[in-house]
């Protein structure tokens, strides 16, 4: 058995992690990377790193590719194509023991809903031009699953915490914000339960498309306050949102409004989250500094 993982990043490390203590410790594991640095600490994780950035084919993967047996994409779109499938699908043709796909999403995918809770039926956003294509790719891995008759999941994830990346950093980097804007919630997950659920996801072969989410979607400044209060700190001043000075990337992240149901994933694999709320999350982030 071998895992190649296209794009080595936050949650694939987190994934790659919970397959070696979930499945096998010693499995071998492959990752693609974009800087050597990365690929240097790569290799202190006993994972053998490829140099690849998406635009052009990587060099020296093709014979760790052929020889893999489960393979998970987290490379977003590029010019509205997958990476992986533009530049190595001839490769995975080879892949004479090829079991299971994954792919990475985004819960960016589905239409806001004005806050209600939606599922993995819900309405696409076809019109917004980065959910467009990420449903592109996602058809893409279907139509190639469907011809090796090889089972794929594919997870739409909400937004990505744990160590070092989460509202304590923030905090602790002043560069945390609390900006209301009425009635607003968004899901998160944390970066272990991403990798926990993979990992049995790929133990049992899953198949379908699953939202990867927690179970309390909230508005973000409360994880804001909750930090602040674990820091034993004051959190920053409140800004309501019309008068927040925002890019126009987190102007698009304010426009959405959804709460997303986690319950198909639970309900295939038996479980409960290990962090379910952001409250039980940044505690173990807390904790963990």
């Amino acid at each position: 058995m071998g895992v190649f993982f296209f794009g080595m990043g936050y949650s694939s490390q987190a994934t790659a992690n919970a397959i070696r203590e979930i499945i096998d410790r010693d499995i071998t594991i492959f990752g693609t990377t974009r800087s050597r640095p990365r690929a240097e600490e790569l290799l202190r994780a006993k994972i053998r790193s490829h140099a690849f950035d998406g635009r052009a084919p990587g060099l020296m993967l093709a014979a760790d590719l052929k020889k893999s047996t489960h393979v998970i994409a987290s490379i977003p779109p590029t010019n509205g194509a997958d990476p992986v499938l533009l530049h190595h699908q001839q490769e995975l043709d080879k892949a004479p023991d090829l079991q299971w796909l994954a792919y990475f999403s985004s819960v960016g995918v589905y239409s806001g809903s004005d806050g209600a809770w939606i599922d993995e039926s819900a309405e696409l956003a076809k019109e917004n031009e980065r959910a467009a294509e990420r449903i592109k790719v996602e058809e893409s891995w279907s139509n190639y699953a469907k011809k090796r008759e090889v089972p794929l999941a594919i997870f739409r994830i909400a937004g990505i915490y744990g160590p070092g990346r989460s509202a304590i950093n923030k905090l602790e980097d002043g560069l945390a914000h609390r900006i209301i804007k009425r009635g607003q919630v968004f899901n998160r997950v944390h970066c272990d339960d991403i990798g926990r659920i993979t990992a049995l996801a790929m133990q049992n072969k899953l198949e379908g498309i699953f939202n990867l989410t927690d179970d309390e979607p909230a508005p973000p400044q409360d994880l804001v306050t909750f930090g602040a209060k674990l820091l034993k700190v004051e959190p920053p001043k409140s800004v309501p949102f019309e008068k927040a000075e925002l890019s126009e990337m987190a102007k698009m992240f304010y426009s959405d409004n959804k709460r997303v149901s986690n319950a198909k994933i639970k309900n295939a694999l038996g479980i409960e989250l290990l962090y379910p709320t952001y409250r039980e999350g940044l505690r173990m982030v807390h904790e963990a500094r």
